[in-house]
């Protein structure tokens, strides 16, 4: 069963036409990469996917419901959460401040700055974080600046505060880019015990083929903003279609 829909989508900016009726569906509870060149529509696909863009023609359907026009807390609400190329955490709060935030933003419906210190003490609200910081394995860095932190710490506390919203759908955008290996190889282990012991679907956007390999159980090849080829992965590693895009020579 499909969670996510995309159905004929288009989009262009001016005279770039981006993506072009671009057809996707994503079943409930797999691991579905979408790869391609630079210059693919990926980026620009995500932003449909989450809201952030409108196609110009098209649909995108998340568990039978449209995501066009909707606001990002309304995305959130309907159980879809995005893992940004760059993580995007509370630099100047400590990793378990910036753990409570997105638990009083799904019970609050949207996160006010200025009430963050009348609930960062609630008794609810505190063993939630503490209970997603041992899932990540970062009850040791609670006291700790998250600007601090290495890339791959910055990371796994960004998936933990996605993960504490309780979505369905979790969309990350290149999750290992700028990680060291030893890092990607940590977040290749923890998205796999995600997709192992939690009722979730995992989108990724990603150009590392060991991290797609290490994960996906389904892949979309875009080239030039069209679905080239959707197969299983060990169907895509020697599709000619796929090398020819890839290294723009037949193969």
């Amino acid at each position: 069963m499909a969670i996510l829909e995309v159905k004929n989508v288009a989009k262009r900016f001016g005279g770039l036409q981006a993506l072009s009726d671009v057809n996707l569906s994503v079943k409930e509870n797999s691991v579905h990469a979408i790869i391609g060149p630079n210059g693919a529509g990926k980026s620009t696909l995500l932003n449909c996917l989450v809201g952030k863009l409108i196609p110009d023609t098209g649909s995108v359907m998340f568990d039978g419901q449209s995501v066009l026009g909707r606001a990002p807390f309304e995305i959130n609400q309907m159980g879809i959460s995005r893992v940004f190329q760059t993580p995007e955490i509370f630099g100047e709060l400590s990793v378990m401040e910036n753990m409570m935030i997105p638990i009083f933003a799904k019970r609050d419906g949207a996160f006010r700055m200025h009430a963050y210190e009348t609930v960062a003490n609630e008794k609810s609200v505190v063993e939630a974080a503490e209970n997603m910081l041992e899932e990540m394995n970062m009850a040791d860095k609670r006291h700790m600046n998250a600007a601090s932190m290495s890339r791959g710490d910055k990371r796994r506390l960004e998936i933990g505060m996605c993960l504490s919203q309780e979505p369905r759908l979790l969309l990350l955008d290149e999750p290992t880019a700028g990680m060291a290996r030893a890092d990607t190889n940590n977040t290749i282990d923890l998205l796999k015990q995600i997709s192992d012991e939690r009722d979730i679907t995992i989108a990724i956007i990603e150009h590392d083929m060991h991290v797609v390999f290490s994960l996906a159980n389904r892949i979309t090849v875009l080239a030039q903003g069209t679905p080239l080829v959707e197969d299983d992965p060990q169907n895509i590693r020697g599709n000619p279609k796929v090398r020819e895009a890839y290294l723009g020579e037949s193969a």
